[in-house]
C-alpha cells in the first residue's frame, strides 16, 4: 500500500510572513491512521497534563505523553517531563514523518483530546529545551479538529481543519512570532491525538 497516495504534493505556506507552516493533509489512509489511533489510544502512557500557575498546581483534563531518543527532560508550564523510551508505532510514524517532511526529530509530545471541550489556548513552542527555529511535525489521529494561528504584533489569524492520519509542519521563525491554538469545540464528542515531532538540545 502507498502510504502517500493521499498527500499533497507541493504544500503552501498558511502563513503569510514571519514563518512557514506546511500542510501536507492525509499521509495515511484511513484505515492506517485508524490503526494507528487504535493502538496509540491503549498503548501509550497517557497521564493527565499539570502544569503549575502562580504556585498553584493544576491538572487538565487532557492527558499528555512524552517519548524520546533517550530520557530528555522538557520543562513547560513550571513542570519537568522525562522522556520514555520509543515503543514500534511511534518510531514507524518519527520515520514517516522525518522522510516527509526532509527533518530529523529526536522526541515527541502526544496529547489525547478526550472530546471537542479540551484544547489549547494561545501558545508559542518556545521552550529553551528545544532546537532554536527547529521543526516540529504535527500527526493527527481521531476527530477532525480546527487548528489556529495568530501573528503576535499584526493578530492576523489562520486557520486549518487537521485531518485524520495528516501532517502538519511547523518550523522557521514560526514559533517566535505566531501563537497558536486548538480551540474547544461542542461540536465534537470523540478523541483526538496528536503526536508532535520535535527536537531537544
Amino acid at each position: 500500500m502507498d502510504l502517500f497516495s493521499n498527500t499533497l504534493d507541493e504544500p503552501r505556506n498558511l502563513l503569510h510572513k514571519d514563518g512557514v507552516v506546511h500542510y501536507y493533509g492525509k499521509i495515511l489512509s484511513y484505515q492506517e491512521a485508524t490503526n494507528y489511533y487504535n493502538t496509540l489510544l491503549n498503548s501509550i502512557e497517557w497521564r493527565n497534563d499539570e502544569a503549575k500557575i502562580f504556585g498553584k498546581l493544576y491538572i487538565t483534563k487532557r492527558k499528555v505523553a512524552w517519548y524520546g531518543d533517550k530520557q530528555f527532560e522538557y520543562k513547560y508550564s513550571n513542570r519537568v517531563k522525562l522522556a520514555l523510551p520509543w515503543t514500534p508505532e511511534l518510531l514507524e510514524l518519527k520515520r514517516l514523518a522525518e522522510e516527509k517532511t526532509n527533518e530529523s526529530y529526536n522526541s515527541c509530545l502526544l496529547n489525547l483530546y478526550h472530546d471537542g471541550s479540551e484544547g489549547m489556548a494561545w501558545h508559542s513552542d518556545g521552550e529553551k529545551d528545544l532546537k532554536k527555529h527547529g521543526a516540529i511535525a504535527s500527526l493527527s489521529f481521531g476527530a477532525e479538529r480546527k487548528f489556529a494561528f495568530k501573528h503576535k504584533e499584526t493578530k492576523q489569524k489562520v486557520a486549518i481543519l487537521l485531518e485524520h492520519g495528516s501532517l502538519l509542519v511547523m518550523k522557521g521563525e514560526t514559533q517566535s512570532h505566531w501563537l497558536h491554538r486548538l480551540p474547544p469545540t461542542k461540536k465534537i464528542d470523540k478523541p483526538r491525538i496528536s503526536l508532535t515531532f520535535r527536537t531537544i538540545i
